[in-house]
């Protein structure tokens, strides 16, 4: 993974060259002021404001950093958006978060920090807009809903929307039925994780052992199942047809091998450090009732079917399997940093892709719903893009949603935000933003902005939640407030 990531971030760079050499006149007649900086906690920031700064700051949240990797203060999520972004004027900003992993906590007011930085080294910005990738998608909801005099518009991006209890909730789900249908009797730690490489190791060659038989490869799909993880894996391939359920298998068997485990077998282990303990449980959760409401529902049953084996006996196991309860202050810790009460009174506009197999588009469905129920409808927007990935846009449908968002904040009205609009629009940009780093190559990727609908996330567990669950009757709680839930 370290590998790809450096050979990404290698690429773009080449491409940021051929960006600058592009956008000529305007580039060259904007010097850019690089201002480092280290805040108290230690955590340092970044600001660049060209010489053209037209009065909005665009703050960046970067996404998960594993422990021991380099951890810089990062102001965009790729460099050609950085460079069209300061080209036309916009100043960026970011902190490198104090710690890495889920470093919520620390992110918050770092990343508050460095907006005060900000205005002690430039000045006050006329607008500030919070915005982040993944991780950074959740930190930009969060400073929104703890800080929501500080921002003016939001752009949370390939986000974890559903919050930090539903989704590692579902997380172990997965691990559940993993463990359960594939290696009962093998030292496989769920939670409480006390040896994450050895951890990680031994789930790794369980799935390996599995991959090679029908009755491995089914039970791998209802693990997946459980967690919505879409059948499709490689950016810029085609999604598998609807009923090529051998080849989805194969993609999630991807997602598990590749991105999934390391997070849910050992980098688990980095959050329960600083929560204090397991965060995450799966009591009263019907796992039957879970598959019903799966996207994969149908490759579940086909490739059951095509192994001999009994889905019944395998739910029936799920479902007598002994349950784990959280460590109470661990959960409460997660629920901190953080899930969400729906109270957003600024624009906010969301991007997301529907083949992303770490943070499930479901993520969106989550967040809309809480959004909802508390009446704020207007000021949340949600677009996708038809493409396998997490966070794979291309620079020009993000420049693209940046434009939509400022078009809201300068008529106060959404504007057409139609798939075919917002095609034509980030068409428009240019071969030089339409692109996509595959591999070792940087690719011409037209934009893929499309009409969709997600569905109901896995495990929703957000603000009403938390408070219906210290109800004398949680079931009426839930039924006044998510009566679309039962």
């Amino acid at each position: 993974m370290a590998q790809r990531t450096k050979r990404f971030a290698f690429f773009l760079g080449f491409a940021v060259l051929l960006l600058c050499l592009a956008t000529g006149s305007a580039h060259a007649q904007a010097t850019v002021t690089a201002i480092p900086g280290t805040l108290p906690d230690g955590a340092t920031y970044l600001i660049e404001v060209p010489s053209n700064w037209n009065g909005v700051l665009l703050l960046y949240s970067h996404g998960y950093v594993p422990p021991g990797s380099p951890n810089p203060a990062q102001v965009a999520g790729d460099p050609v958006t950085a460079a069209a972004m300061l080209a036309q004027g916009f100043a960026l900003a970011g902190s490198s978060y104090a710690t890495t992993g889920w470093a919520i906590q620390q992110a918050l007011p770092d990343q508050i920090a460095t907006l005060d930085a900000f205005i002690a080294a430039v000045g006050k910005p006329e607008v500030t807009v919070a915005w982040g990738h993944s991780l950074g998608g959740i930190i930009t909801a969060g400073l929104i809903q703890d800080f929501p005099r500080r921002f003016d518009a939001a752009m949370p991006l390939c986000g974890v929307l559903s919050g930090g209890v539903a989704t590692w909730n579902t997380g172990l789900d997965a691990e559940v039925a993993f463990k359960t249908l594939l290696a009962p009797d093998a030292p496989l730690q769920l939670v409480n994780i006390t040896n994450p490489t050895a951890n990680l190791t031994l789930a790794e060659e369980i799935l390996a052992v599995a991959q090679t038989t029908p009755q491995g490869r089914a039970r791998i799909a209802l693990a997946n199942a459980l967690g919505d993880t879409p059948g499709w894996f490689t950016p810029l391939t085609p999604e598998p047809a609807a009923n090529d359920f051998a080849d989805q298998e194969a993609n999630q068997f991807l997602w598990s091998a590749e991105v999934d485990f390391p997070f849910v077998f050992a980098l688990r282990a980095e959050l329960e450090a600083r929560a204090g303990g397991n965060v995450s449980f799966n009591t009263g959760i019907d796992y039957r009732r879970q598959l019903e409401r799966s996207r994969d529902r149908d490759e579940v049953f086909a490739l059951y079917q095509t192994a001999g084996l009994s889905l019944d006996a395998d739910l029936d196991a799920l479902n007598d399997t002994t349950r784990i309860k959280s460590d109470l202050e661990a959960q409460k810790y997660l629920e901190k940093f953080i899930i969400f009460d729906g109270q957003i009174h600024i624009p906010v506009l969301s991007m997301h892709t529907t083949g992303d197999g770490l943070v499930i588009v479901e993520n969106e469905q989550a967040y809309r719903k809480i959004v909802d129920e508390f009446g704020n409808h207007r000021f949340l927007r949600q677009t996708f893009i038809h493409r396998a990935g997490h966070c794979a846009f291309t620079p020009a449908e993000t420049v693209t949603l940046f434009g939509a968002l400022f078009d809201r904040l300068d008529t106060g009205r959404w504007p057409d935000l139609h798939a075919n609009e917002l095609n034509t629009a980030a068409a428009s940009l240019g071969p030089e933003l339409n692109i996509f780093a595959a591999g070792s190559t940087i690719v011409p990727t037209p934009p893929a902005f499309i009409e969709f609908e997600p569905g109901r996330y896995p495990r929703p567990f957000d603000a009403v939640t938390a408070l219906c669950d210290n109800f004398p009757n949680p079931d009426l709680c839930r039924d006044i407030f998510f009566p679309n839930d039962h």
